[in-house]
């Protein structure tokens, strides 16, 4: 079974958000806004088909889409 690189979307410490795939150290984008790092992750995750996990500022998680295969799919039609 291959390891769950899912990518989050949080805020970087020195302003701005940044993309961040689990388990790494440094974050793989810097971004102004939220909206500008998560249309990269969005990017990303559809390439790689995993999953886009996006945080608040206070570092709460706010909402998460799949790009891949999701073996049990939401219900909710947002998008």
């Amino acid at each position: 079974m291959t390891k769950k690189r899912d990518i989050h979307v949080v805020p970087h410490p020195d302003g701005g958000w940044a993309t961040k795939r689990e388990g790494a150290q440094r974050a793989g984008s810097i971004h102004p806004t939220q909206k500008e790092a998560l249309d990269a992750a969005r990017n990303t995750a559809r390439r790689e088909k995993v999953e886009v996990v996006t945080h608040g500022r206070n570092g709460r998680i706010r909402d998460s889409d799949s790009y891949g295969n999701d073996p049990f799919p939401p219900k909710d039609k947002k998008h």
